[in-house]
């Protein structure tokens, strides 16, 4: 059975850092592609950045360029979202997904529906 879990989010001020963990079970974690995605209430789930077996170079979004980065560790079947300078907003759902896509980046991995596996989520808030 395939699991993902994300933990550490919560509640920060603008300009602080947060950094999300997710962690897979039950499949074979290195020949994945891990994704972060959030959504907003109301708002389509939305593509955070992507990151391949071999990790780096990883593939961002350009709201978060500059400020997030992506990494991975195989070996502990682990992904992570280092988040700093965050931006005022209400609260949104962060979630990361596994799917077997090309090791090429390209806007299929921006698609949400393209990913076969979800983790529930985990939130943030970043009050300003």
């Amino acid at each position: 059975q395939v699991q993902l879990v994300e933990s550490w989010g919560g509640l920060v001020q603008a300009g602080a850092s947060l950094r999300l963990s997710c962690v897979a079970s039950g499949l074979t974690f290195s020949s994945y592609v891990m994704g972060w995605f959030r959504q907003a209430p109301g708002k389509e789930r939305e593509f955070v950045a992507a990151i391949r077996w071999s990790g780096a170079p990883t593939f961002n979004a350009d709201s978060v360029k500059g400020r997030f980065t992506t990494s991975r560790n195989n070996a502990k079947n682990m992904v992570y979202q280092q988040m700093n300078r965050l931006k005022p907003e209400t609260t949104v759902v962060y979630y990361c997904a596994e799917g077997l896509l090309s090791l090429i980046y390209s806007s299929t991995h921006w698609r949400h529906e393209k990913y076969d596996y979800w983790g529930q989520g985990t939130q943030v808030t970043v009050s300003s």
